[in-house]
């Protein structure tokens, strides 16, 4: 005969363990019902993935772009906006430039090396300057690389299996033919160059709102294309739609 305390500890027993595995089921649902409504990974500009210093390279070069080191930065964007007014505003001519930078230079180090006992000044230390061959070779198989992929890139724009980059490229070639009409070749080089020097560092500090604001953009250019692509694209002659269909 059985004894009823054992009976009744043992019902109880079951009775915790069903509450809690309950306890479990439910818990895991919410868990994954509220997992639906997590926001998903915020995609960044161009699909980036790592931050932006690892992006431009890391190390000095990324710093000074990104202003990490404030006196080269500001140094580097004065030295090139002083030679861009020199040629710009006073006229001066590339080699005009250089012959009166190596005059300034040669002069002062020459009186300097013969002056300099007079004054209790060590005449200046000229540095051995090498450059290495590994310099020279790396940056000529970097352009070569580069070089190949632009005649790539035609190659296959040019082909006709892809027309939405063919429209791209038109339209990039368009745009900066219409800017380099506003500007000569020197002032759109050092406006490229301020760019280049500036808007890292604004993207840096405000990146969700940039990415979120690229996101938008990108799904109504999206949105354009599609509807361009319905009126226009697929009422061209066969040949192209099948073109287009194959790629």
């Amino acid at each position: 005969m059985s004894d009823p305390t054992v009976e009744n500890a043992e019902s109880m027993m079951d009775k915790i363990t069903e509450i809690i595995h309950n306890h479990e089921v439910t818990s895991s649902e919410s868990e994954s019902e509220s997992e639906k409504y997590l926001p998903s990974k915020k995609s960044r500009l161009f699909g980036r993935q790592k931050p932006v210093h690892n992006v431009l390279g890391g190390g000095r070069s990324a710093d000074i772009i990104l202003w990490r080191d404030k006196q080269t930065s500001a140094s580097i964007l004065g030295g090139v906006t002083v030679i861009w007014l020199l040629f710009e505003w006073i006229g001066y001519h590339l080699l005009t430039f250089v012959c009166h930078a190596l005059i300034l230079s040669l002069a002062v180090l020459f009186l300097w090396s013969n002056l300099g006992s007079f004054v209790n000044k060590a005449p200046p230390k000229f540095p051995e300057i090498l450059l290495p061959e590994e310099l020279f070779v790396r940056a000529a198989l970097s352009l070569r690389f580069e070089i190949n992929r632009a005649f790539a890139i035609f190659r296959e724009v040019s082909s006709g299996k892809n027309l939405k980059h063919f429209l791209m490229v038109i339209a990039a070639l368009w745009v900066i033919s219409v800017v380099g009409g506003w500007f000569n070749f020197l002032t759109l080089f050092y406006l490229v160059y301020l760019m280049m020097h500036t808007l890292p560092v604004l993207y840096e500090k405000h990146e969700d709102k940039v990415d979120t604001f690229a996101e938008k953009a990108l799904i109504e250019l999206n949105k354009q294309y599609a509807v361009f692509d319905e009126k226009v694209l697929q009422k061209l002659p066969k040949s192209m739609n099948k073109t287009k269909k194959q790629h």
